[in-house]
């Protein structure tokens, strides 16, 4: 009896420790969120140095997950600790094209190539979101160079025909990078073609005012 109570106190002690470890986790999971988020919206405003405070926080973080974890792998690849790092790889991401400071690679940001490719195929939709808004801003050359990078990216992301437990179910967010881009790809078509038309039917007028003008 006495060597199961030994048994049981030393469980007690291991699950007391594992309990605090991912207590931390999760804590750290949160903040590193709320910091890529940050960044996501401080990019979308083109404060870019606001943007690189809140990457900076956020590796700060990365790097505490991975110092914390050493002795928990199976807490480092719990869904809560990969959603935090997919958000820190799209975050990166976004910025680095957007902010054109360098795409960076899966060794830089210190995450497994299935998290970094989880990061990559999200961060299309945050490139949709910045070509609507050179759209509206009359900048159609910026949304035509941010849907060069989607395909880019897609180009890739479906070259990795590998099983979901291997990819951690990468084929289902190309699978709607595609949508995004091809909405994105129709909406900047329609843009182009109605600035086309307005600047044609600006010359029209221009000749037509010109004519009158001549016959006075």
């Amino acid at each position: 009896m006495q060597k199961l109570e030994a048994i049981a106190e030393r469980i007690h002690h291991s699950f007391e420790v594992r309990t605090t470890a991912r207590d931390q986790i999760l804590a750290q999971a949160r903040t590193l969120t709320r910091h890529c988020a940050n960044t996501i919206r401080a990019v979308h405003r083109n404060e870019f140095a606001l943007a690189e405070d809140h990457l900076c926080d956020a590796r700060q973080l990365v790097e505490s997950i991975h110092t914390a974890l050493l002795e928990y792998p199976d807490l480092y690849y719990s869904g809560y600790s990969q959603d935090a790092l997919k958000e820190f790889a799209e975050a990166s991401i976004v910025y680095g094209v957007v902010a054109e400071v360098g795409l960076p690679t899966p060794e830089e940001l210190g995450l497994e190539a299935a998290t970094y490719l989880q990061g990559l195929a999200e961060a299309v939709g945050e490139f949709r979101r910045r070509c609507l808004d050179a759209l509206l801003h009359d900048h159609p050359q910026e949304a035509e160079h941010l849907l060069g990078h989607m395909d880019n990216i897609y180009a890739v992301l479906v070259t990795m025909d590998y099983p979901d437990a291997i990819t951690g179910g990468l084929r289902r967010l190309t699978d709607v990078a595609r949508g995004i881009i091809e909405r994105t790809r129709g909406d900047l078509t329609i843009s182009l073609r109605q600035e086309h038309l307005e600047q044609s039917l600006r010359r029209v007028e221009k000749m037509l005012a010109d004519a009158n003008d001549s016959r006075f």
